[in-house]
């Protein structure tokens, strides 16, 4: 039994990996103290020989996840690094280590599928594009603000620009508020559609489209083309590097 760590910008999520079958826990709130949160979670939890982690977290978060770790299960979790290649997946940066560990293991558990050449947007605090071609070339990618992060931007730096949650997204807004909201998510979908464009144009050939973050669900519908959702891919990426072959998440969907 393997536990599984993604140590993200504003949460935690983590799971239990016993060969192929990955059981994911509930998520942990950054915005609460970790230590205890991680206590509670893992209250119930089985013996564990290894602890995999990905972390984009600051480094206080990374040592109260060590100590939780190492209170609850007596072992040493193994933070993972971007290498230049691993599990057939090949970085396209010369300097691989400033490629997100992040961006690098959901890569892999999406090479792992076999399912050819496919754009992968993460839709978090930030939202970020990679192309990987069939063969596991990682050919780069871009990273630009979330719609959300892009509507706080927005709204700090104007005196006379207002927001509001009910708020539609509309191709065109007859007031400020759905023009705000419908501009940040309506270039992120021009973003993606245009980076997707670029890499089927590259590769000669077709291209998938995957959405993951806790705003895919919301952007899915603002794309032209057929997209898939997968949750879970950094969780289902460490798997791989643990050495197991996770099936397709059952929570992947079309959209």
């Amino acid at each position: 039994m393997n536990l599984l760590v993604d140590l993200g910008n504003t949460r935690l999520k983590w799971a239990l990996q016993q060969g192929a079958a990955l059981h994911p826990g509930v998520p942990v709130d950054h915005s609460r103290p970790l230590l205890r949160e991680l206590e509670q979670a893992w209250v119930e939890a089985p013996p564990v020989q290894r602890v995999l982690v990905s972390s984009v977290g600051r480094p206080r978060l990374e040592a109260e996840l060590v100590q939780a770790v190492r209170a609850r299960f007596g072992v040493q979790p193994e933070f993972i690094a971007t290498k230049a290649a691993a599990c057939g997946v090949r970085v396209a940066y010369a300097r691989p280590e400033k490629l997100g560990v992040d961006r690098f293991v959901a890569l892999i558990a999406l090479h792992a599928q076999r399912r050819g050449a496919v754009v992968l947007a993460s839709v978090g605090t930030a939202l970020v594009l990679d192309a990987l071609a069939a063969d596991g070339r990682h050919l780069g990618g871009l990273i630009a603000p979330s719609p959300a992060l892009m509507q706080q931007a927005l709204l700090g730096a104007t005196a006379r620009v207002s927001a509001s949650d009910a708020a539609r997204i509309v191709e065109l807004a007859d007031d400020t508020e759905d023009a705000v909201r419908s501009g940040c998510w309506l270039a992120a979908a021009a973003l993606v559609e245009r980076f997707h464009a670029q890499v089927r144009a590259r590769l000669d050939g077709a291209v998938g489209l995957v959405l993951a973050g806790g705003a895919a669900a919301e952007l899915a519908p603002l794309l032209p083309c057929p997209v898939r959702l997968e949750p879970d891919l950094v969780l289902r990426g460490l798997a791989c590097l643990a050495g197991g072959e996770p099936v397709e998440s059952p929570d992947s969907r079309h959209a």
